[in-house]
């Protein structure tokens, strides 16, 4: 989330009706087969790291590491969140969008969240693939000085040799027969940093990622990450000056039986994206 022909991601944020959400209150057969999960192996694994982490935090050399590691705020001296952290705010989510992703936050810690956590969402869609719609939504969600230089970052991450390793082909495009997916879903967000003008937000996500289809060497598998963002307000709105993501926390993984080949892009292509408020 590359150079090559242009495509929009099935239920993602190109498409329409979406729904609004708070911020949690609290010769092969089939390779998803109904099998039960097991162990990565080692190919999987690569694809999820270079998937999810080049996918979305190709602009990390911008990302600032530094940083204020004392409790923000919203925690309590133990370094708990106090109960209402994580409640919804009650205040009125964004009506505006632009290129399909939500715009026009409040200028305050709750907008600063909301912003962090639609723009992992888009970061992390399908179209990021796609050269022309990656630019488009770098320029909406992207500090206007930084830009050109995400810009170029992202070009010489997206590249033929990637495209292949996650399954697609060498211009980008989606193998015929098969529907690709690539989504983030965040879960909560905090704000650890924060004066007039900028905010520090790590978005704690959920991302997907791989080709949904019978004989697919690349099934969509699963992986929890978070994100750090470092915002500015600036034009009057968020903006990204830098980002940086490491993993986790992650759940124990469940026993869930896997979804076929049919149902996962079923699923996909039925199932549309939130915009989330904090």
């Amino acid at each position: 989330m590359s150079l090559g022909d242009e495509h929009e991601p099935s239920g993602g944020y190109g498409g329409t009706g979406h729904t609004r959400t708070r911020l949690p209150e609290g010769g092969g057969g089939d390779v998803y087969g109904g099998a039960r999960r097991g162990p990565r192996s080692s190919s999987r694994s690569l694809i999820t790291v270079v998937g999810v982490v080049v996918l979305l935090i190709a602009a990390i050399a911008f990302a600032n590491r530094g940083g204020d590691d004392s409790p923000s705020g919203g925690e309590t001296s133990a370094g708990k969140p106090e109960a209402g952290s994580t409640a919804a705010s009650g205040e009125r989510p964004v009506e505006s969008t632009a290129g399909g992703i939500p715009t026009g936050y409040a200028h305050n810690q709750q907008g600063a969240e909301s912003a962090a956590a639609n723009y992992s969402v888009a970061l992390g869609s399908a179209e990021m693939f796609s050269k022309t719609r990656r630019d488009a939504i770098l320029q909406t969600i992207i500090t206007p000085s930084r830009v050109s230089s995400f810009e170029a970052t992202l070009d010489q991450a997206y590249t033929s040799a990637f495209n292949k390793n996650v399954g697609l082909n060498e211009d980008g495009s989606t193998p015929q027969g098969y529907t690709f997916v690539s989504r983030t879903s965040p879960i909560g967000t905090k704000v650890t940093e924060a004066s007039g003008n900028n905010a520090t937000v790590e978005v704690w996500c959920s991302g997907l990622l791989g080709l949904a289809g019978e004989n697919s060497t690349n099934p969509v598998t699963n992986n929890w990450f978070t994100i750090t963002m470092n915002l500015e307000w600036t034009g009057g709105d968020w903006k990204i000056v830098t980002h940086s993501q490491k993993d986790g926390p992650a759940p124990v993984p469940g026993d869930d039986r896997a979804s076929s080949a049919d149902e996962m892009a079923k699923a996909v292509e039925e199932y549309g994206g939130f915009t989330y408020a904090r």
